[in-house]
């Protein structure tokens, strides 16, 4: 049986909150959990990994005992679900200085070109078991 594999995202985020909702209808392993950055889970998670705190920058990939940041985590979250996504499996060949510089122009203006909200997003009900706080 496959576990959990934990995404961390900002919460505050327009992109980063469609991002997570495109997974969920996209997770047909059901195999993906949530918590946004800004959440105990998260940050916890950052100090234990010796990650800034403040530095909401980037979507992190939890899988076992390793994570991944940045370009690399959203192309093995991609690798991992149904339809179009499936071309992260591509990608992920395109070398990682290049892919990091694309996603680290887009995680610079996100709030800008996407917006942000003034609190996380709230996970629906039948939503609430994949989130972690």
């Amino acid at each position: 049986m496959e576990t959990s594999k934990i995404i961390l995202f900002d919460g505050v985020c327009n992109l980063c909150n469609s991002f997570v909702q495109r997974v969920i209808r996209n997770d047909s392993k059901n195999i993906f959990k949530f918590a946004s950055l800004q959440s105990d889970f998260g940050q916890n998670f950052l100090k234990t990994n010796q990650l800034d705190h403040r530095e909401l920058k980037t979507i992190i990939l939890i899988d076992g005992e390793k994570f991944y940041t940045k370009s690399t985590a959203a192309l093995k979250i991609g690798k991992e679900l149904k339809g179009i996504y499936q071309i992260s499996s591509i990608l992920i060949w395109v070398p990682r200085p290049i892919r990091d510089f694309v996603y680290d122009i887009v995680s610079r203006n996100r709030y800008s070109w996407f917006g942000r909200q003034d609190s996380c997003w709230m996970p629906t009900p039948e939503l609430k078991n994949k989130f972690i706080n």
